[in-house]
């Protein structure tokens, strides 16, 4: 019982890395893929 709080830390600290890492994983794959996402949709729009 002495060391609940540490763990309860502990977790929120293991989480927040996690959405950290999986922040970075999208944000690099939006910077890669980025520009051939807009191409599709500027061919639909031009199509239209």
């Amino acid at each position: 019982m002495l060391f609940a709080p540490k763990e309860k830390g502990q977790g929120l600290v293991e989480y927040a890395l996690i959405l950290v890492l999986v922040a970075i994983v999208v944000i690099a794959i939006l910077s890669i893929l980025g520009p051939a996402i807009g191409n599709v949709f500027s061919n639909v729009v031009n199509s239209i």
